[in-house]
């Protein structure tokens, strides 16, 4: 059973993804491709597209519901990594369950995750 998220990306069309500038920073370590991204606040920059009114970020390779992937995964916000997909691990997630409402997908419960390997699951709750 494929991990909920690789079928969803509710997530990344739904929230500004807003983060420190030094994200974006190669000469600082930062990983987010700064063309990835725009300026937000005097600190933040945001990941393209999501700061519009129908937010969808420019990272976002999906159709929502159907399959989604982060083209930029390994080196995405450290805010992505901090969104869990609800009962991931036990418990429910309010962002996650608001993305899915929003895109009328139904809220993920304990029974979508019987069957995803262990191994396949995040090891910071977060979207796929």
């Amino acid at each position: 059973m494929p991990h909920p998220c690789l079928t969803c990306g509710a997530c990344c069309a739904f929230f500004r993804v807003s983060f420190h500038w030094s994200e974006a920073d190669a000469a600082l370590g930062g990983q987010v491709p700064f063309e990835f991204t725009e300026p937000l606040r005097t600190h933040e920059r945001a990941m393209r597209g999501t700061s519009q009114s129908h937010p969808r970020c420019i990272a976002l390779d999906a159709r929502i519901g159907e399959y989604s992937r982060c083209t930029i995964h390994d080196r995405r916000p450290s805010v992505c990594a901090l969104v869990p997909a609800s009962h991931e691990f036990g418990v429910a997630s309010a962002q996650c369950d608001k993305a899915r409402i929003a895109h009328g997908l139904p809220v993920l419960t304990p029974d979508d995750w019987v069957g995803v390997a262990e191994a396949e699951r995040n090891p910071l709750p977060c979207q796929a």
